[in-house]
């Protein structure tokens, strides 16, 4: 399993919290590729409520990872 940025983009507007397979459900039906759904069926934990993006992949970035000073501008 390997997760990219772009990849994981198709979830992050997913109806968390979610299952496996809602997640699954999710990506099939919002024309993710191909590599997410496969990505989601390695997930071992099935019946767990996933409630984010992080707790799939935990390198995603979050708002305070980049680096932009709205006062600046």
């Amino acid at each position: 399993m390997y997760w990219t940025l772009e990849l994981a983009s198709y979830l992050a507007d997913a109806p968390w919290p979610a299952t496996k397979d809602e997640l699954i459900d999710y990506a099939i039906r919002t024309g993710a590729p191909l590599e997410v759904v496969e990505n989601l069926q390695e997930i071992e934990d099935a019946e767990e409520n996933f409630d984010s993006i992080l707790e799939i992949w935990p390198d995603y970035p979050s708002e305070e990872d980049y680096l932009w000073n709205e006062d600046e501008y």
